[in-house]
């Protein structure tokens, strides 16, 4: 595969990691999450600048993958997204947390929306981290 090709194909898998920034923008501002009036409001605060933090972050991967093609900085930031996910998701018995909302979550061949989702964005990032280490790419920015 020449490098242009390999440096589109790890564009478009890191465009589709980075579509992740954006899901929980619009699944948890509403009434189950940041305008849910059970929460404490400044926990609501840290949620609201979270998804703030993680839409614009969003914005910044895809200028970084399509604009600057500064692959290795994209796939570093996405991977700390979703590692980030993975801590909280097995830390969660520790602090009484719960990956799945009854009645808003669901289930995907068996297994929590949240946990599949990010299963899978994570083997795409692992197939982007192999194709970058495997070389050569095109990293030279646009004009």
């Amino acid at each position: 595969m020449s490098p242009e090709k390999r440096t589109l194909a790890i564009q478009v898998a890191l465009t589709l990691t980075a579509l992740e920034f954006f899901g929980p923008v619009l699944r948890d501002a509403g009434a189950s999450h940041a305008l849910n009036p059970e929460w404490v409001g400044h926990a609501r605060v840290h949620l609201v600048w979270l998804l703030g933090f993680m839409f614009l972050s969003g914005v910044v991967n895809l200028v970084l993958i399509w604009r600057s093609r500064m692959l290795v900085l994209s796939a570093s930031w996405q991977s700390c997204n979703l590692g980030g996910f993975w801590i909280a998701y097995f830390l969660n018995p520790a602090y009484q947390g719960a990956i799945t909302v009854p009645g808003i979550h669901t289930e995907i061949l068996g297994v929590d929306e949240n946990v599949f989702v990010f299963a899978v964005l994570s083997c795409v990032m692992l197939g982007v981290w192999i194709t970058l280490a495997r070389g050569p790419w095109s990293f030279h920015a646009r004009a």
